[in-house]
């Protein structure tokens, strides 16, 4: 016996094609859905983007039948657009109002009255992202899910680039003697490229080794870029100097870096992107951009021309420049910018359509970017150009985005097999003393 899955309005803004998500069950779409879909499609972003796909899915499902009877889909199952069962009887005494979403949850619950009656009824399953619907939907007796076929991964499993093992000493000592191990030597267990290993006695000893992953995931070799001071910035733990081996490794052009305010990510980004492009020449260009999303209520349209538009939400990378520089006087900075052309500070907006070869590219706030917007990025680096992705899942302040479906954890997991991504996780935060305890109990 199958099932009935109610989609809430959410849940096709968010992935437009999870309405073949549900297997052979039968998938219904309120009309008030579609009326909200309906208005969300002239938006120029994401969910504008989202609405007219499923606007382009379901007018592609009338060559096939009436959208008011069942439609086949591939997968098995069905999909119907309800028309029926709008009636707020049953409801207008727990919610007055007749909103979007008590409608949506009128039809649901209709849905399941109808399907109570019969010898071999249905288990009616409203889906929606929102939790305050979920809440309602149980409140009237009505069984609701979140949406996570968009997680591409589970709970506190997200990969954070690093495995801890004790070891024997003499195992230890062979590592410092030949500056490399096979992995069998260490665990059984496969390793993925670039993955970091810290090695510790087995016996409790002060000895310890902090170690990367060849390529070929058979390998564990030391590091590279061990302690080196960049741009007077010197790593304060060892996540930071994992995280400045990749930064300044040539053979990765991709690298993700995931952390808690406070952690260094920006600043080592920076540093390092400086250092291989004013210093080295590996880079014609280092590019900084970030998503343009506001924390709390947006303030509006801002007054000037571009670069007076951009500079409040480019204001934390500005913040690290001045530090990197070491600028003391109002203007200063600005100046320095202005007479160094090879460094670029843009918002992720202007992206779209670029090529972007031989430039160092970071990428801040990262976690607020949608599978298909991080996807748009990607595939606009060019030759011999490196990309930086960073940001905190945590701290996300997208309405469809969670720690577990943002752009940024999905290129995490997509890419931690792959021999040309590396991967850290900042534990520690350096910032200061209250604002690492903010980061932990706040």
């Amino acid at each position: 016996m199958g099932k009935i899955y109610v989609l809430d309005t959410n849940v096709l803004l968010q992935d437009p094609y999870s309405i073949f998500s549900f297997e052979d069950n039968e998938v219904v779409i309120p009309a008030v859905v579609l009326e909200e879909v309906d208005s969300k499609k002239r938006y120029m972003d994401e969910i504008g983007r989202n609405a007219r796909q499923v606007s382009k899915l379901i007018d592609g499902f009338r060559e096939i039948g009436k959208l008011h009877e069942k439609i086949p889909l591939h997968n098995g199952g069905f999909l119907r657009i309800e028309l029926n069962h709008r009636s707020f009887h049953e409801l207008q005494e727990i919610f007055v109002e007749k909103t979007n979403d008590n409608r949506i949850l009128a039809v649901a619950k209709n849905l399941s009255l109808e399907e109570q009656t019969k010898e071999n009824g249905r288990t009616v399953i409203l889906v929606s992202k929102d939790t305050l619907v979920r809440v309602k939907a149980d409140a009237i007796g009505l069984t609701a899910e979140d949406f996570l076929n968009d997680r591409v991964v589970e709970m506190d499993h997200i990969y954070n680039g690093l495995q801890e093992f004790f070891v024997p000493k003499e195992v230890l000592d062979r590592f410092y003697e030949k500056g490399s191990l096979p992995a069998t030597d260490i665990t059984n267990k496969p390793f993925y490229p670039n993955e970091f290993v810290i090695l510790k006695d087995a016996l409790g000893g002060s000895s310890s080794a902090i170690a990367i992953v060849d390529k070929s995931g058979s390998i564990v070799k030391k590091l590279v870029f061990d302690q080196e001071h960049i741009w007077g910035i010197k790593p304060r733990n060892v996540q930071q100097t994992m995280a400045m081996e990749i930064l300044l490794r040539s053979d990765l052009p991709l690298v993700s870096l995931i952390g808690k305010a406070g952690t260094g990510k920006t600043l080592l980004a920076l540093a390092a992107g400086l250092m291989q492009t004013e210093d080295l020449g590996q880079y014609k260009k280092l590019l900084v951009a970030r998503p343009i999303v506001p924390v709390g209520k947006d303030i509006g349209y801002l007054p000037g021309e571009k670069e007076e538009k951009l500079r409040p939400w480019m204001q934390p990378i500005f913040d690290n420049l001045e530090y990197l520089f070491n600028t003391k006087k109002p203007g200063e900075l600005d100046a320095i910018l202005a007479g160094m052309s090879s460094i670029e500070v843009e918002a992720l907006t202007y992206i779209r359509g670029r090529s972007i070869p031989d430039q160092f590219i970071i990428i801040d706030e990262a976690q607020n970017l949608t599978k298909h917007e991080v996807k748009t990025i990607l595939t606009r680096v060019g030759d011999r150009s490196k990309i930086v992705l960073m940001g905190d899942p945590e701290q996300i302040d997208h309405p469809y985005l969670d720690e577990y479906n943002n752009g940024l954890t999905y290129v995490v997991e997509k890419f931690k097999d792959q021999s040309i991504a590396g991967h850290i996780k900042l534990i520690k935060g350096e910032r200061s003393g209250l604002a690492q305890l903010a980061a932990n109990i706040l």
